[in-house]
């Protein structure tokens, strides 16, 4: 087992989005009109990513302009 997510974790962030989707696909399959569309956004902007259209944001910055919008 721990071979197997050592191999995943090594593959680059594309491919592993495509197994963490096939393994959370195999514990609860999407079935709602919801769960399609979500599936067409995210190719949607899988696509817009490869093609340079647009820029990824680091997590890292995201959560710290969200921290940062609800600090009182």
């Amino acid at each position: 087992m721990k071979e197997l997510i050592e191999a995943v974790v090594s593959l680059p962030v594309d491919e592993r989005a495509i197994v963490a989707d096939a393994v959370l696909r195999s514990l609860d399959a999407p079935e709602s009109e919801i769960d399609r569309k979500w599936v067409q956004v995210a190719q949607r902007r899988l696509a817009e990513v490869r093609a340079g259209e647009i820029k990824p944001v680091p997590g890292e910055q995201v959560f710290a302009k969200v921290w940062k919008r609800f600090e009182t």
